[in-house]
């Protein structure tokens, strides 16, 4: 089982619109709304590939309501913290080019409310193969939130995927998550450095045992400690991009999970995050697509010192 905690989900409200023009009026022709969260996205992707997955999530409100409503007509299994703040929504306007996303800040939890948290995870972890650590972190929590995480998590020995930018990646380094999974713009602005690869370095260095950074078309890139691998999608896709990153993480950890390497994992990566962005909406992908993508992926073994810069 891949335990996945979303420590700030939400609610997702997806608008579909012919163009995005700003400043004006728009006729939505479709509109769906569906629990979220980074790691509410990853989960849904391990059970579409009949992945065994269950969430730890604080829920609150109507908003939270609804969320665990729409968890369980979908069959994600999931544990509930309950808490007294309101679960944040998030708006993706869609047009054939690309997503515009409004992401709510999300409630404040209080102590007794994360150490309930905590709480569950130290539960469920005896069972997990792998522990999933996916997106922000709610109003009121140190910035090193996640360290405690994957300090539980390594206490039972089950490795951690970290997807976390910001402080909230940075205060996590010092406790060794096995995998981070920063996109490129996110690698270079907790590092201060202008090079992909040399950034990767830095964070193997403050604790990350690997890292795998998304390179947006150019897919991705993974430094270990055993390598350095690329691996770019075999075709250039179009769509909505929202949840891509998740796809790369649910692949991430099911690698993990089965003990694959780099090698393999990465091709399955890019090609699960190729065929998402043919999805209308996070959380999901078009499989047929999927299972093309994979065919013709293929990781390339690189420098460590490889000089990998994004415009």
């Amino acid at each position: 089982m891949i335990l996945i905690v979303t420590p700030n989900p939400a609610l997702d409200l997806t608008y579909t619109v012919p163009e995005l023009r700003p400043h004006s009026t728009h006729r939505v022709t479709e509109a769906a709304a569906q629990a979220g969260g980074k790691g509410v996205n990853v989960a849904r992707v391990l059970a579409a590939l009949g992945r065994s997955a269950h969430g730890v999530l604080p829920l609150g409100g109507a908003t939270g309501a609804a969320v665990a409503a729409e968890l369980t007509e979908a069959g994600l299994p999931f544990t509930a913290v309950p808490i007294a703040g309101e679960t944040r929504r998030t708006v993706a306007v869609v047009d054939p080019a690309d997503a515009t996303v409004f992401n709510e800040p999300g409630p404040e939890l209080a102590a007794a409310e994360w150490a309930a948290l905590l709480a569950a995870v130290d539960r469920l972890l005896p069972a997990a193969g792998v522990l999933v650590l996916a997106g922000s972190l709610p109003r009121g929590l140190p910035e090193d939130a996640y360290a405690e995480l994957v300090a539980l998590a390594r206490r039972h020995r089950v490795p951690t995927v970290l997807d976390a930018d910001g402080p909230a990646l940075t205060g996590a380094l010092a406790a060794g998550p096995s995998v981070v999974k920063p996109n490129a713009a996110e690698l270079l602005a907790a590092t201060g450095l202008s090079d992909v690869a040399s950034a990767a370095a830095e964070l193997r260095a403050r604790g990350a045992g690997a890292v795998v950074a998304s390179l947006g078309p150019d897919g991705l890139f993974a430094l270990a400690e055993d390598g350095a691998w690329s691996c770019v999608p075999p075709a250039t896709v179009s769509g909505n991009p929202t949840g891509a990153g998740d796809s790369a993480v649910a692949a991430i950890a099911a690698g993990l999970a089965g003990g694959a390497g780099w090698p393999a994992v990465l091709p399955d990566a890019v090609a699960l995050s190729a065929a998402t962005v043919l999805a209308p909406r996070a959380g999901r992908f078009d499989l047929a697509a999927y299972h093309r993508f994979r065919a013709t992926s293929t990781a390339r073994a690189v420098r460590a010192t490889t000089s990998l810069r994004t415009a």
